[in-house]
């Protein structure tokens, strides 16, 4: 009879928990399909980037689409008592768990490389920034990132003079005006020549100014700033880690539990589905 009760209450809580899980993944999926389709005035509602706008509307897609397999497996295995799709369901989580290892385990061995990869694929849309008419949705990335980051360049502000533009404008003092540092200047906009009287706003994000001994810009690089940010969070981050880490593994156990304890209870199990 205990068993009988203990089993019903892990099968409810399992049900409720990815009932909660299966909205949440609707949620998410419709917050992401909402940005991708009104991506423009969403961008402007909270003055983020068009094309930093897009990854996240994939990245919160992906995630609804997820967790909305995740919560139906548990919910109709956990409430239909159906062996195989708890199984299913414990044999996803686990794989997703080590996944998350894996990926922590590589990204502290290998961060060396990933810092080297990243700085090599930064340092190309630095080279190639400004020729097309048109600016990139990574040479935008690029741009929101410097001005959210505070910084410029990857490793330091003369990553910039690898570009082909300020290299071939010899006679024009040309920076990007993504890396403008505004304290002790006037605030500027893409829309609008709100500049100081030395510095002018040019075509595809670039800035001009008289002064060619030093750039009004962040003297910090992205690449130290990152860092900066993930060492300031880095407690915040490894709790949140642990926290899913520790969920999965509590939710494994509970479906595994009730998925073996079938065998012998199956047909004692009172069934109110």
């Amino acid at each position: 009879m205990a068993m009988k009760g203990c089993l019903s209450v892990t099968k409810y809580f399992l049900f409720v928990f990815n009932l909660f899980f299966f909205l949440l993944g609707g949620v998410l999926l419709c917050f992401g399909l909402w940005i991708l389709f009104d991506r423009s005035s969403f961008a402007a509602m909270i003055g983020a980037s068009s094309p930093t706008l897009k990854v996240f509307s994939y990245v919160f897609c992906g995630v609804g689409i997820l967790t909305m397999l995740l919560g139906f497996l548990g919910c109709l295995g956990s409430l239909k008592e159906i062996k195989c799709l708890l199984g299913f369901y414990f044999a996803f989580l686990l794989l997703l768990f080590a996944a998350q290892i894996t990926i922590g385990v590589l990204g502290y061995t290998q961060r060396n490389n990933l810092r080297t990869v990243a700085g090599t694929y930064v340092e190309n849309i630095i080279r190639n920034y400004g020729i097309s008419t048109n600016q990139t949705d990574m040479e935008e990335s690029l741009d929101y990132t410097q001005q959210q980051m505070e910084c410029c360049g990857w490793y330091t502000p003369l990553d910039w003079m690898k570009n082909q533009k300020i290299a071939e404008n010899s006679s024009v003092s040309l920076y990007p005006c993504s890396c403008r540092n505004s304290s002790g200047f006037l605030s500027y906009t893409n829309s609008s020549a709100n500049f100081s009287q030395v510095d002018t706003l040019t075509k595809n994000g670039f800035c001009s100014t008289e002064s060619r001994d030093k750039w009004p810009v962040y003297q910090t690089g992205c690449m130290n700033s990152i860092q900066n940010f993930v060492v300031n969070n880095f407690i915040t981050i490894i709790g949140v880690c642990i926290g899913i880490a520790l969920l999965e593994l509590f939710v494994m156990t509970l479906s595994m539990c009730l998925c073996r304890n079938l065998d012998q209870n199956y047909n004692k199990l009172a069934r109110y589905s």
